[in-house]
């Protein structure tokens, strides 16, 4: 397999981290003002959401934490926490989170799969640190705000965040130019999150 170019790697990634980061954190910041919670939480909530999936994914890949390296990961997640506090709630559609979590599910998934690749990591576990990437976050979130956890819910999302990063992969070993098979592979992951959130679509549970 071609890793992707080194260049590309330097100068696209950190934009691509730093929307993922935006995205996640205003998921974040939402779940905070759905329980009318102060300023301090609505930070906290952005925070842990848009750093909580990468972090765990650097540590493990063995790459440095993005967020003690660079200033703006924090800012951007500062800034998600004041945009949506200053903000009426009846602005946000009913389901924004939902829709937020879905945009940066996908898109992140298929980020966490690009950095692995680019640090040397297997495909098979390149795809298992895009879902990390994608899904982490937004469980420490679920956890901290007393949800009921997504992964004990049945409806798509680590099945979205899988076939967001599982295609990225393929398509990267298939040899398909980097960012088309990005742009694809988020979008797929999206369009099945989508459908898990318009329509209730679910994985079957365990029957005896």
């Amino acid at each position: 397999m071609e890793l992707p170019d080194l260049m590309m790697v330097r100068t696209v990634l950190p934009w691509l981290d730093i929307a993922g980061i935006a995205i996640f954190a205003i998921s974040g910041a939402l779940a905070a003002a759905r329980r009318e919670q102060t300023i301090v939480t609505f930070t906290f909530f952005a925070a842990v959401t848009g750093t909580g999936g990468g972090t765990v994914r650097d540590l493990l890949i063995g790459a440095p934490v993005f967020w003690i390296h660079d200033n703006r990961a924090l800012a951007v997640c500062l800034f998600a926490a004041l945009a949506v506090w200053m903000t009426p709630r009846r602005i946000w559609p009913v389901k924004a989170l939902e829709w937020f979590d879905g945009v940066g599910l996908a898109a992140y998934a298929v980020f966490g799969s690009w950095k692995a690749l680019a640090y040397g990591v297997p495909p098979l576990g390149a795809a298992a640190m895009g879902v990390f990437t994608a899904c982490l976050g937004g469980i420490i979130r679920d956890v901290l705000a007393g949800e009921p956890s997504i992964l004990l819910r049945p409806e798509l999302y680590v099945t979205a965040a899988a076939l967001s990063a599982g295609l990225f992969v393929v398509l990267t070993l298939l040899g398909a130019p980097l960012l088309p098979a990005a742009g694809m592979a988020a979008l797929a992951g999206f369009a099945l999150r989508a459908l898990a959130i318009h329509r209730g679509i679910a994985l079957p549970s365990y029957r005896d």
